[in-house]
């Protein structure tokens, strides 16, 4: 513990932390609004995945091992290597000449996001005892949802070429604005963060850091890419990456159990809380994900908002997310007990993911703004406290490996999740969509010899007919045919848009049911969450604070 760290000091480093942690973050999200520019300037739609996959994988395996060395090193010196690196990848990512160059950067800063994930929560441990830390977390845990829904938001604004002091965006500048706030974090650590050296004498486990970072990296590769055009699920390809994925996760299981000083610790998972807690975290990844990346889909195609409303449609879970995380943590800091307000705000984001599964094509804003206020006051309640009862329940000298394995669990359950509800979703609605070849319109435009792109529909071809961009240029044809024709080929495709909203429509509150079906079991599962009163001091006898200098 830093005891002789004044209170400004630490908040400005609490600061500097948060700036890091949102950046790497709103990385996650923020490229995916850029994709169709990156697309039109580099041409390479079969690679296009990877811009995303690359980041993802990177900072995913890179997590608990970064959590395992600032354990040994400290979170100052991991910190800044985290921002250093994330920096540089940001930089060579925004001048990036083809897309093999966007992918190797995409995954530098994914190295760095992911240091600095594993460091991030970690880091109010070293900074307070167990009962203060609940309102930082809470902040923490505000800041970490924040980003996940303003990152569509800002990518989209940013691409669409704005201007910002004389000088217009484009999709570039998703990369570029790390740079500044980067350098700004990276000189308040370094100024206000003290070394924090541990006595205890640690050995790195290379064996145990590679056979997790090659299992990780076949399991994310594998359900993120799975499902696509060149990788279908039951492609060799995808067999062969799960097949690794169980193989070397088991052997790294095996090789843990013998290692002198393990990456993963696997007598961790003797530890009641961390058990039910890395369950927990994992099924709230999947819950989570599951409500907030299909609420802006169904905004734009379902309720036809534009690209940037569907992401401003957002700002109501934001606000909720935000109030939720940030009072939750001031409330269970003054009562020193966290279980109550855990189990509650389980409840909350699960009827509030089920209230979703009540919207329509019918539905309106509001319809859809006070159930997304329930979902993100349930929660923005959720991770902080997860991490709060973890971080509690071990000592000081594993805070960082602990803290690190639960957010690894959280990013699994994000990554799986996000796999299997695309999945269930392109099944739903291509079963929804069984009979759309015989509708009227298709019929007329095959007719017209313009039926090409409606001879195989699926979730990609729908969300294309059904985006603003795509009705206006189907319109613009139709209006090109005869005068005589234009009214009932009009007629036939406004009946075409509505068939294929309610089943999309349909389909998507069906994804809702089953976030809401898995975050019940997270409800359930978080009773079992054994509470330790929160102290208000700590057994820091084994680290000892250095100069920064």
């Amino acid at each position: 513990m830093l005891h002789h760290i004044s209170k400004r000091e630490k908040i400005l480093v609490l600061v500097a932390v948060m700036a890091g942690l949102f950046l790497a973050a709103l990385d996650q999200t923020i490229v995916g609004t850029a994709l169709p520019k990156i697309l039109t300037e580099f041409n390479a739609l079969e690679k296009l995945s990877w811009v995303v996959t690359a980041y993802l994988l990177a900072s995913t395996v890179t997590v608990p091992i970064a959590g395992k060395l600032s354990d040994i090193y400290g979170r100052r010196k991991l910190l800044m290597v985290g921002i250093t690196v994330f920096v540089i990848g940001s930089m060579l990512a925004g001048v990036s000449q083809n897309i093999d160059q966007l992918i190797a950067f995409r995954a530098l800063q994914g190295i760095g996001g992911g240091i600095l994930f594993a460091n991030a929560f970690s880091i109010i441990g070293d900074l307070f005892v167990p009962a203060e830390r609940g309102k930082w977390l809470g902040v923490f845990g505000a800041v970490f949802g924040l980003s996940s829904v303003v990152g569509p938001l800002l990518g989209g604004w940013l691409t669409d070429s704005h201007t910002i002091f004389g000088i217009v965006t484009n999709w570039r500048w998703n990369f570029y604005l790390n740079v500044p706030v980067g350098i700004i974090a990276f000189g308040m650590i370094a100024r206000y963060l003290p070394t924090i050296v541990s006595k205890t004498k640690h050995s790195i486990d290379y064996l145990g850091a590679t056979l997790l970072t090659v299992g990780l990296g076949s399991l994310i590769l594998a359900t993120s890419l799975g499902g696509t055009k060149d990788w279908a699920w039951d492609s060799a390809k995808i067999i062969g990456l799960f097949v690794a994925a169980a193989v070397f996760l088991v052997t790294f299981i095996l090789a843990e159990r013998k290692a002198k000083d393990p990456v993963l610790p696997l007598q961790f998972f003797k530890n009641p809380i961390f058990s039910v807690a890395a369950v927990l975290i994992f099924i709230f990844g999947i819950g989570m994900f599951g409500a907030i990346i299909y609420i802006p889909l169904f905004a734009q195609d379902v309720l036809s908002f534009s690209a940037t409303n569907a992401g401003i449609i957002l700002l109501p879970m934001i606000l909720g997310l935000t109030i939720a995380s940030a009072v939750a943590g001031r409330v269970v800091s003054a009562i020193g007990r966290y279980k109550v307000i855990l189990v509650t705000g389980m409840g909350v984001a699960v009827f509030g993911i089920y209230l979703l599964t009540g919207l329509s094509p019918q539905s309106g804003y509001w319809d859809l703004a006070w159930r997304m206020i329930i979902t993100g006051l349930g929660l923005g309640v959720g991770m902080p406290l997860i991490n709060l009862a973890v971080q509690n329940s071990f000592h000081q000298r594993d805070i960082g490996t602990a803290t690190a394995a639960t957010q690894l669990f959280r990013s699994i359950g994000s990554t799986v999740g996000i796999a299997i509800m695309g999945g269930l979703l392109n099944n739903t609605l291509t079963k929804k969509l069984a009979g759309i070849q015989d509708d009227p319109f298709i019929k007329m435009a095959v007719q017209s010899g313009k039926g090409e792109q409606f001879k195989s529909i699926d979730v990609n071809s729908v969300q294309g007919i059904l985006s603003q961009q795509g009705q206006e240029s189907i319109r613009g044809n139709i209006s090109q045919m005869p005068a005589h024709l234009q009214h009932a080929v009009f007629d036939a495709f406004n009946h075409f848009v509505a068939t294929m909203q309610t089943a999309l429509s349909s389909s998507i509150t069906q994804i809702f049911l089953i976030s809401a079906s898995l975050m019940s079991i997270a409800f359930v599962v978080s009773f079992f969450i054994r509470e330790v009163p929160l102290k208000h001091h700590t057994n820091d006898d084994e680290i000892t604070p250095s100069p920064s200098a």
